[in-house]
């Protein structure tokens, strides 16, 4: 199966780096079309902001419930909104909080932002950068260091994750919502690391609890589910990028299927090839 996957992305000449597959927590298949190296997740970022604020919510630096603007830098209070001050963690990480424009602007991003003209009534998902990135900045502030320091200190050092490109705001703050770069392997293993419910080599890196509150369904979309910057649907959930980079988990399969790619316009096609292995396998 697996060699009839690799020989259809072939033929389809699809621009893919690299695909592995996890079963029982053990590799069981791995292949590279492009050079093993690090390739930009892109919004994949926005599942490791997520378990920041996992870990933070798990050291009670923060809690879910708590009103997000609590924890961004003092200089901005006098420009928020009785309505954002409404806002929780969890609004933010559903993408409910608001329907922003798809990415911040301007040299001081959470200026920027506070000063849109948004409907704060309107309580659907509207997917977008906007949120993962003031999630971000507010655990920076919440535990109270660099946000990609607390990420290493917390998650990927422990996995044996170098530390891996990323990218800032005007402000300074980790962008959390794209800018991220990983390798095959490492994606792979953040995706197991998900799957086996926030444990690693024995070590329960962040709570089972809120690794399951975080991959499991809170609002439904147009494609599926979405927990905390998480989509779900009937397989289980995935850690998503733009162009053909997930790693995707198969709850009742006990798989995790991780692929790089770059397909600004061909991504769907992939992705119905690896849902006809999942399915099959």
């Amino acid at each position: 199966m697996f060699s009839k996957l690799i020989d259809d992305i072939n033929a389809a000449g699809l621009c893919v780096h690299g695909i592995e597959v996890r079963h029982g927590g053990e590799v069981i298949e791995r292949h590279f079309f492009h050079e093993d190296k690090p390739y930009p997740v892109y919004s994949a970022t926005k599942s490791v902001t997520s378990a920041a604020v996992m870990a933070a919510a798990d050291e009670c630096r923060l809690s879910l419930d708590d009103k997000l603007y609590i924890y961004l830098d003092t200089k901005y209070m006098p420009l928020i909104k009785d309505e954002f001050k409404a806002l929780s963690f969890r609004d933010f990480m559903t993408m409910t909080a608001a329907p922003y424009p798809f990415r911040p602007e301007g040299d001081d991003w959470i200026k920027s932002i506070l000063a849109l003209d948004v409907d704060y009534s309107d309580r659907a998902h509207h997917y977008s950068n906007i949120p993962a990135y003031l999630v971000g900045a507010a655990c920076e502030n919440a535990v109270g260091e660099p946000l990609m320091g607390y990420i290493m200190r917390k998650l990927f050092a422990p996995m044996g994750i170098p530390e891996p490109e990323y990218r800032r705001s005007p402000e300074g703050h980790f962008y959390g919502a794209t800018g991220m770069t990983l390798s095959l392997e490492n994606f792979g293993r953040l995706g197991q690391f998900f799957s086996d419910k926030g444990c690693y080599d024995g070590r329960q890196l962040i709570s089972c609890a809120l690794i399951e509150d975080a991959t499991t369904e809170k609002v439904r979309t147009e494609s599926g589910g979405y927990g905390y910057f998480f989509p779900t649907d009937s397989l289980g959930f995935c850690i998503r990028g733009k162009w053909g980079q997930r790693s995707m988990v198969c709850t009742e399969k006990d798989m995790v299927v991780t692929c790089l790619a770059d397909l600004p316009k061909r991504s769907d096609e992939l992705y119905r090839l690896l849902d006809n292995y999942i399915n099959n396998a």
